[in-house]
């Protein structure tokens, strides 16, 4: 069955691939994106790569998830919808709440107000979610249960104790999140995505609709905003290095994600979109693997060839977890896929590509002082 299938947010880094994904396979492609500047630059048609790459693969429309116009025009005749649109940035959400919640829940609920009461063709709702839902991951006592430590406090991490802690409890150790896991989000941006996600998976089956939820791990991989300071931070990492500024490590260096790489993530959310079982379903997309800051550091700057100054601070942002991995069983079973690239491949690729690129001006630093301006970062 040949779909026809709309990406909000659709010319970004995941988008654009997604895109490609959909069209190899014998989809046709609209997408719906607001091109700011923060990820295409101030003249998109010159200085977007991605947006360019969607040249002759998908109708492009530029508008905002928070038009319902601009929504109307995306929808029609669209089959199934990936709904990627929104803002990102866990310590920029903490101080532009406002923008958050009006760009992701108001987005979202914007275009189920349109399949509630507007005739469409609409028959799947995927919605990216995120792992920041979670919180912090899950953890195993040391007599085998599983615990969901609640958010740090600023006390501990002042006195340089950046663990998690259970009152009662001893030492935690680490396993992957399941779908099945608490959630309790602890930045702006964890509580928009988990509210997506319930929107999501709440209404469209009132109204006979199917919807999809990947809660995707950090993404990475060649295509990255290199000019975004809320990308992450093997972009943010990259570009110091190539700068060869110094790193300034947070916390002590040991707080650890579950890196994926891009073509797992276009893989995982095209089979989500696309395979019956997935219907009225919720994946975790990760590597299930925990790479550490330090990790990072040293995997990044033996793929550049390049040494430059690491200081691990001790400082810390409120609202960032410790750790959190994937369970990825439920994707294997239901869907028959793993992510398959490791985090020593996947920074190679990148690592690789970003070489081709120009190196850009450094805008990490001033978001930190917004940050700590509004004493979120200590």
């Amino acid at each position: 069955m040949v779909e026809h299938v709309l990406i909000t947010g659709g010319a970004g880094f995941i988008g654009s691939r997604l895109a490609a994904r959909f069209v190899e396979a014998g989809h046709t492609v609209t997408v719906l994106d607001s091109l700011i500047s923060q990820v295409h630059g101030d003249d998109p048609s010159t200085t977007s790569p991605l947006l360019r790459s969607l040249d002759g693969v998908a109708e492009v429309i530029e508008g905002t998830v928070t038009s319902k116009d601009d929504l109307r025009r995306a929808i029609n005749g669209a089959t199934i919808v990936v709904h990627l649109a929104a803002e990102t940035g866990t310590g920029q959400s903490m101080y532009e709440i406002d923008r958050y919640v009006d760009a992701n829940v108001g987005g979202t609920a914007k275009l189920l107000d349109i399949l509630a009461n507007e005739e469409n063709s609409v028959r799947r709702v995927v919605i990216a979610s995120s792992r920041s839902i979670y919180g912090e991951g899950a953890y195993r006592t040391e007599d085998g249960r599983t615990v969901y430590p609640s958010h740090r406090a600023d006390a501990d991490m002042a006195a340089g104790d950046f663990d998690v802690h259970v009152d009662g409890e001893g030492p935690l150790t680490l396993i992957p999140t399941d779908e099945q896991s608490k959630l309790h989000p602890s930045s702006v941006y964890g509580i928009t995505k988990q509210m997506q996600e319930s929107l999501v998976m709440t209404v469209m089956p009132t109204l006979g609709k199917e919807a999809v939820s990947v809660r995707y791990q950090n993404v990475y991989g060649p295509g990255q905003s290199l000019k975004n300071p809320y990308t992450g931070i093997l972009s943010i990492f990259s570009t110091l290095i190539r700068q060869g500024k110094a790193i300034n490590v947070f916390e002590d260096g040991l707080e650890s994600r579950d890196f994926v790489y891009i073509d797992d993530i276009v893989e995982a959310t095209f089979l989500a979109s696309t395979v019956p079982a997935a219907a009225g379903e919720i994946f975790n997309v990760g590597a299930g693997t925990a790479t550490t800051v330090l990790d990072v550091v040293a995997a990044l700057q033996k793929a550049y060839g390049v040494e430059v100054p690491v200081t691990v601070s001790g400082q810390y942002r409120l609202g960032d977890i410790r750790h959190n991995i994937a369970d990825t069983t439920k994707l294997r079973e239901l869907l028959g896929f793993t992510p398959h690239v490791t985090f020593d491949e996947g920074v190679k690729k990148f690592a690789d590509w970003v070489l081709t690129e120009p190196i850009e001006g450094d805008s990490y630093d001033k978001s930190l002082r917004e940050m700590a301006e509004r004493k979120l970062l200590k």
